[in-house]
Parts: C-alpha cells; sequence; structure tokens
C-alpha cells in the first residue's frame, strides 16, 4: 500500500479521541501488572501484524491484551489458553471500560486493576473510564489507517534506531501521548528537580535525545514527526534543519516539527524523513556534546570486520 497515506487530523478526531481512551485503559492494566524496566519501557505498547499488544504480563495469571484493528476487536489470553474477545465499534469509553473488567475477571486477573482509572494528562482527566459516555465515536476505517501508519513509521524508526551503536529504547506506541517513539540516550545523568513528578523523573534520569510521530492533538492539528533533546541544550533551535521542517516552541521548550503533509509531498517520503531525524540527531547532540563519531553505526552493524566495505562477509542464510 501507499506509503504514509493520508490521515488529516480533523477527518477522525472524534474517533481519535475514543481509541485514545481504550488504549488509556488497557495501558493502565499494563502499568499495573509489568515488572518495572528503566525509564518506564515496561508501559508502552508495541506493533503486531493485526494491531497493538501490551505482550504478556502478570505472574498469576500471565496474560496478554491485543488490539486487533483488523476485525477491531481486544483480545484479552491467558497464558492457560482462556480467551475474550471484546468488540471495539458502538461502544462508549465506559461501556468498553466495563467489558474491559469483565474479560480481566474472566482470565483471572484482577478487575480491581482498572475499576477506578482515569484518563491521563487529557481534559476529562478528573472522570473515571467507567463514567464517560460522552467518547464513543469509532470509525473502523479510520482505526485501520492509523494503526497502519503507525506499521509504517514504526519501520522507519526502526531503523533509523540501527543508525547509533549507544543505548537506545525499542520504538515504543505510547498509550498516555499517542505517539509513536525511540530514543538515544547518552550515559549522562540527570539531576532532576525533586518537584517533578516520579514518571519525569524516571523517564529522563539520563541525557535523551527522541524520535517520533504523533497524529494532531487540539493545540497542534495535524500529525507531524518530531524530535527534542533532554534537557534542551543553549541555542539547539538555531541549528538548521531540511528546508520543510522547523522548529516549534512548545511548552517552554523546543521541537523539531516535520509535517505529514510535508513528508507526503516529498519524491522520496522514506529518505525525507529519514534526513529530518538526522538532522534533529545532529543539532541536538552537537549543541549537547555527545561523542556523534563513537556512537555513529551503520545498518546496525557493530562488529569491525563487518564494517562498510566489508559487506561480503556478512553470514547469510
Amino acid at each position: 500500500m501507499e506509503l504514509f497515506p493520508p490521515v488529516p487530523y480533523t477527518s477522525w478526531v472524534d474517533t481519535l479521541a475514543t481509541l485514545h481512551r481504550f488504549v488509556q485503559v488497557v495501558g493502565k492494566v499494563r502499568l499495573a501488572v509489568s515488572p518495572r524496566r528503566n525509564h518506564w519501557w515496561n508501559v508502552p505498547f508495541h506493533l503486531t501484524g493485526r494491531g497493538i499488544t501490551t505482550r504478556p504480563m502478570g505472574l498469576d495469571p500471565t496474560f496478554a491484551v491485543d488490539f486487533d484493528f483488523l476485525e477491531h476487536r481486544l483480545v484479552v489470553t491467558a497464558l492457560d489458553g482462556r480467551t475474550v474477545s471484546v468488540e471495539l465499534p458502538g461502544k462508549s469509553v465506559a461501556d468498553f471500560h466495563s467489558e474491559v473488567l469483565r474479560a480481566l475477571e474472566t482470565v483471572g486477573a484482577d478487575p480491581a486493576l482498572l475499576e477506578r482509572a482515569h484518563p491521563f494528562d487529557l481534559p476529562d482527566a478528573h472522570r473515571p473510564f467507567a463514567e464517560d459516555t460522552e467518547h464513543a465515536s469509532y470509525d473502523p476505517d479510520a482505526v485501520t489507517r492509523y494503526w497502519q501508519v503507525l506499521s509504517q513509521v514504526n519501520l522507519v524508526l526502526e531503523e533509523f534506531a540501527g543508525r547509533y551503536s549507544g543505548k537506545t529504547s525499542p520504538v515504543h506506541h505510547f498509550w498516555h501521548t499517542f505517539d509513536i517513539a525511540m530514543t538515544r540516550f547518552a550515559d549522562t545523568e540527570v539531576d532532576q528537580p525533586a518537584t517533578h513528578d516520579p514518571v519525569t523523573r524516571e523517564a529522563y534520569s539520563r541525557e535523551v535525545i527522541s524520535f517520533g510521530f504523533w497524529f494532531g492533538d487540539p493545540s497542534f492539528p495535524e500529525p507531524a514527526f518530531y524530535s527534542y533533546t533532554a534537557p534542551e541544550p543553549d541555542a539547539v533551535a538555531e541549528q538548521s534543519l531540511p528546508p520543510a521542517a522547523r522548529w516549534l516552541e512548545r511548552s517552554g521548550s523546543h521541537l523539531a516539527v516535520l509535517s505529514y503533509d510535508a513528508v507526503r509531498a516529498a519524491p522520496d517520503r522514506h529518505a525525507e524523513v529519514l534526513e529530518f531525524y538526522e538532522a534533529a540527531y545532529q543539532a541536538g547532540a552537537s549543541r549537547a556534546g555527545w561523542d556523534i563519531a563513537r556512537y555513529a553505526c551503520i545498518d546496525g552493524v557493530t562488529d569491525p570486520q563487518l564494517r562498510p566495505g566489508l559487506s561480503d562477509a556478512v553470514p547469510r542464510t
């Protein structure tokens, strides 16, 4: 199919709002029962060939929750084979929340994990999911398109991750912000203020440069690729980006932003995104004093015997 098909924010804004809350409901389960990882790497979703997944979690029982965006259902599966399916269209957030509780109970998980759960960092964060009858839009075609775009961006981020040999996160689909991202780390500790919340303190305990994509929100109503450096070094927004990209001031810092429509207009969409990510990395890493040459990598190869020019030595299966 077409690389980066159209996905205008205004065409599915109501469905996006409902789906975001569906995903947060399940994300709260992942947060509650998955083993803790550095920088909260245990919490986000990963992509599958049909949607997104929590991955297996819990010990008694061990179970996984998968969104299937081709058949538009949620599937909860326990290690002993017990499976429950929940249809996604035609439900409010309150309906969905109630059915997820029943599904958890059926496979032996504790429904108390979710009983009083609230949205995170959304305008209705004060309202429990169980009381949200407002959000009930679900356009199956739009949701399938969202997953297809996620899948394509996922592969570009995987490719870009292979160009750095230092500490790199997996590609994550974050349920709290509804974006997809990959982060490069420097082994430099950041002394976060004690007043910062524990989520921020853990996520940014080291210097990072993050790269991602989001579908838009009310403050920026269009899909876009982005990158940021944290802590933000001095004058990073003075660094050059590709002509179609720009620096955007947001929440007191700067994002490098490349609009999705600009990518769609480019002769080579894949190359346009990679060029943008590389320029944003060079901007942040150079201003932050990272050892760019040391961690440079080509196609995920770190073995000096397989450096460029010795490609014939690569084992083939």
